[in-house]
């Protein structure tokens, strides 16, 4: 991953690759229409048993789930892992199932994959770049248990997707089907930024993810969701999780959730070492660079192998990583209800040789406190960073940061990627086709929490506000830009970082400085997050929550916002006096000459010196694209500067000042 220190909203846009060259003219495109903007109809949701009109889960909600036991072994010397999956699906659904659908994602690594196939000569964060690599799954056994029959199955398998056929719907409302998999694959050296191999100087480092198939979603909008594994992100159902890796003795393995056998695979002087971190808010180190090399450091293990078992529940995935190079430390993290956690990091001694990975656990502990008493508690007893050689990957409890990042970047990649255990990990949006609701709010709630961690130590590097709406303007003002709502994850490569990052997240924070207020938006923001955790929203079900929790009809600002990138542009345009007379007060006419709105924001200024803030409401610009207000004036006026915040993205701040002519 190439990342750059950029301001928090374009970190995304940092990772996914550079943006246009060259904006075009801001003053572009077509006149301020009111009737196009406040549109009452645009986004009605009529109610479903399943959807209310307001935004929450209906009476009648349901959505499906799958548990998964696992036992994988991982052979270090081929680069290979091989195990086995049974799969407990429910069906909660109203419906009866003919089939089902899982994802096999090993298989976007087949030299003949539709994900090969798509991916440009020059490669690419996501694609399939690695055209000489044996990858992809291979199935041994696939069998089902259904209503009391073990039977082999009856399976196609397309690319990423298996499809089995069933000898008898799987009934609706709560039948189950048990799945069997004996499968293995490669692992290859860089996949997709999500998994992969790093080499350093104590072994090789093993970062497993999308390692076993998983469930499609089915649900209430779409039924299947199928679409195969060849563009950025993930649509999962949540279940529970135990899993066993099989590693080399001296390894040590992070992985998500709970260990349930420390006893096994560490040491006593480990088992004592983590049990004051849980303790501890200041890191300690399990295991230290110094202890890395000595075979003391590990368990002998039966025939020179370790089983480590974990647990995750409620949950929609689970990854692991696992080495023999790895420095291990830890700290707790403390929750707003009382519970505790335990934040940790894996790196090899490369990354210890500084200041850097020796700060992660303090990273992981700070972001996720921050946005656990923010937001909504963290769900997981243990959040682990992993350094190695995928740049920045998420999954629940466990993120997968670049081994060389520091400093600011560091932080800033180990933010973002546990801000997804919030965005999609416990809300669980359909990031495959709205992305934006998935990296785009939790580019938001970066920035807040790059504003508060260590009271701004990185704050200024990460959110220039300048840049921020320069940015903002700049890729709006581009007529190639996709506008967010309209971009899945393989649309525009060049400007997915922007759509789906950063444009969400400096609207978010817009709508929370500028529009609603940190209050309302809070309360309207924890709202959604408590209506729809571990659920499917949509994209209106946000919308609407919105509304309702904020008591605003933000409709406008979602269609201009979202589905489009219509530009803002506000003018001051003239000023007069009542009766000629400063003293009786003064009528400022402004003007909105883009597509989009904003509510106002004025300094006026009098010859007097007296500088006053007026506030206007976007509802001003219901009634077309001029206004005049009236300002209670004494003396005459100097100055009148629009967006004196600058923090709206107004495309032409050169007609956003007034000045009185001085005559010579």
């Amino acid at each position: 991953m190439k990342m750059t220190i950029l301001p928090g909203w374009l970190l995304g846009a940092a990772l996914l690759g550079a943006g246009p060259a060259v904006a075009q003219s801001p003053a572009t495109g077509p006149a301020y229409d009111a009737h196009t903007l406040f549109n009452p109809a645009f986004i009605e949701q009529l109610a479903t048993p399943t959807r209310t009109a307001g935004g929450q889960p209906g009476a009648q909600y349901w959505q499906n789930a799958a548990d998964y036991k696992i036992d994988a072994r991982l052979d270090e010397k081929a680069a290979r892992v091989t195990a086995t999956v049974d799969i407990t699906y429910t069906n909660n659904s109203p419906d009866n199932l003919a089939f089902v659908w899982l994802q096999l994602d090993q298989n976007l690594y087949r030299a003949d994959s539709r994900g090969a196939a798509a991916t440009a000569v020059a490669g690419g964060r996501f694609g399939n770049s690695a055209r000489n690599f044996r990858g992809g799954d291979s199935l041994q056994t696939v069998a089902i248990e259904l209503h009391g029959k073990k039977l082999k199955a009856n399976y196609r398998v397309q690319d990423t997707r298996m499809q089995i056929m069933l000898p008898e719907a799987l009934k609706a409302k709560g039948d189950k089907l048990k799945i069997s998999i004996a499968y293995a694959f490669n692992v290859p050296e860089y996949g997709s930024d999500r998994l992969g191999r790093l080499k350093t100087q104590n072994g090789e480092i093993f970062e497993v993810a999308q390692w076993y198939p998983r469930m499609a979603v089915y649900d209430d909008v779409e039924g299947w969701n199928t679409l195969p594994y060849m563009v950025a992100e993930f649509y999962l159902e949540y279940g529970n999780f135990d899993y066993t890796v099989n590693v080399p003795a001296n390894y040590l393995v992070g992985g998500s959730g709970e260990l349930v056998n420390p006893a096994e695979v560490l040491t006593s002087s480990q088992q004592s070492r983590l049990a004051k971190a849980a303790g501890s808010d200041q890191t300690v180190l399990v295991r230290s660079a110094q202890e890395v090399p000595q075979a003391a450091s590990r368990p002998a293990g039966k025939n020179g192998r370790l089983t480590w078992h974990f647990r995750c529940q409620r949950a929609r995935d689970v990854a692991w990583a696992a080495s023999a190079a790895f420095v291990w430390d830890a700290a707790r993290m403390n929750l707003p209800s009382g519970r505790k956690s335990l934040a940790m990091s894996l790196y090899p001694v490369e990354a210890a040789q500084d200041t850097a990975w020796k700060r992660s656990t303090e990273y992981v502990k700070k972001s996720i406190e921050y946005n656990s008493k923010q937001w909504y508690e963290f769900t997981y007893p243990v959040a682990t960073n992993v350094a190695g050689i995928v740049g920045g990957m998420e999954y629940p409890g466990i993120v997968f940061c670049g081994a060389k990042a520091r400093k600011a970047r560091l932080w800033a990649v180990t933010d973002h990627e546990f801000g997804h255990n919030w965005f999609p990990m416990i809300v669980g949006s359909n990031e495959r086709k709205y992305p934006w609701m998935d990296e785009g709010f939790n580019t938001f709630i970066n920035i807040l929490s790059s504003n508060a961690f260590n009271n701004g130590e990185y704050a200024k590097q990460l959110n220039d506000t300048a840049k921020l709406v320069a940015g903002n303007i700049r890729y709006m003002s581009d007529p190639a830009t996709d506008p967010p709502f309209t971009v899945p994850d393989v649309t525009q490569p060049n400007y997915l970082g922007y759509a789906a990052y950063g444009k969400m997240g400096y609207g978010l924070f817009l709508l929370r400085a500028e529009i609603l207020g940190p209050e309302r938006f809070d309360y309207a923001f924890r709202t959604y997050i408590n209506r729809w955790a571990f659920k499917h929203p949509q994209p209106k079900d946000f919308f609407r929550t919105m509304n309702e929790a904020s008591g605003e009809d933000l409709t406008w600002f979602w269609r201009e916002w979202v589905y489009n990138n219509w530009i803002l542009d506000q003018a001051v345009t003239t000023v007069t006096y009542v009766n000629q007379d400063p003293a009786q007060g003064a009528l400022i006419t402004i003007e909105n000459r883009g597509q989009a709105a904003m509510p106002v924001t004025a300094d006026v200024t009098e010859t007097s010196g007296k500088t006053s803030r007026v506030k206007l409401p976007v509802e001003i610009w219901q009634r077309g694209g001029t206004w005049t207000f009236r300002y209670n004036s004494t003396t005459p006026l100097t100055e009148v500067r629009l967006n004196a915040t600058k923090l709206l993205p107004d495309a032409n701040p050169s007609n956003n000042v007034w000045r009185a002519q001085v005559l010579k």
